[in-house]
């Protein structure tokens, strides 16, 4: 999708590199996010203190509430596992979330992106897997009985490549979708006559994505964690 105007790109091509820029704008987008970001927590943790500011009261019901969800979902256990997870859910919201602000580039809503999140979460896993359990971590992957093996082996290698298929393409075509849907109806309402419905749905939109790509990213942590069977 061809956005009209994008303001970072502007500023890139400003400093002679409008070429990268205009290729890769899920590149210069996953940077404004990743600033943006950091800035935040800087700010947020600039003066902790026990009577929290504004800013130290948002972050710590964001941060432990994450982190309650997920204990939930993995045990005490799995506590070690929340700054990739928080991350992982922090960075897809905003990146999704960022797209609704004019001039704006969801970098989610780009395949390469949303390939390296789930190519980071899947392998991820594969390294909990064997801290764990170490070489004896491929029983997962060999089925209950032995005589199972030759079948079981290649299921379970397509269905590994299937999980990195569906973070992949399950985050990437709802984004894309949204500003497909977005560009639209922009083009077709002008810029001051804004479909807001819409907008405020992708606010929504850009939260369940988060949310789904969080969820199944602790759930495939915390599997590998368990024993095989």
């Amino acid at each position: 999708m061809e956005h009209p105007y994008l303001i970072f790109v502007k500023l890139f091509e400003a400093i002679g590199l409008g070429h990268f820029a205009h290729t890769y704008p899920h590149v210069v987008y996953t940077w404004v996010v990743m600033i943006l970001l950091i800035t935040a927590g800087f700010f947020a943790t600039k003066s902790i203190s026990l009577v929290p500011t504004h800013m130290q009261n948002l972050f710590e019901l964001i941060v432990s509430g994450i982190e309650d969800f997920m204990v939930d979902i993995t045990g005490e256990e799995g506590r070690w596992l929340f700054p990739i997870a928080a991350t992982v859910f922090i960075y897809v919201f905003i990146g999704n979330l960022i797209g609704l602000v004019p001039g704006f580039f969801p970098p989610t809503a780009n395949l390469n992106t949303t390939l390296s999140c789930a190519l980071v979460v899947v392998v991820f896993t594969h390294v909990i897997g064997i801290k764990y359990h170490g070489v004896k971590y491929i029983k997962h992957f060999l089925g209950p009985v032995w005589w199972m093996a030759p079948l079981m082996l290649p299921i379970e290698i397509i269905g590994h490549g299937a999980r990195i298929l569906s973070l992949t393409f399950r985050l990437f075509g709802n984004m894309m979708g949204h500003e497909i849907v977005l560009g639209i109806l922009f083009g077709l309402a002008g810029a001051f006559f804004a479909p807001l419905p819409i907008m405020a749905l992708g606010i929504f939109v850009a939260f369940v994505q988060g949310f789904v790509f969080f969820l199944l990213s602790v759930i495939y942590f915390s599997s590998a964690m368990e024993h095989a069977h």
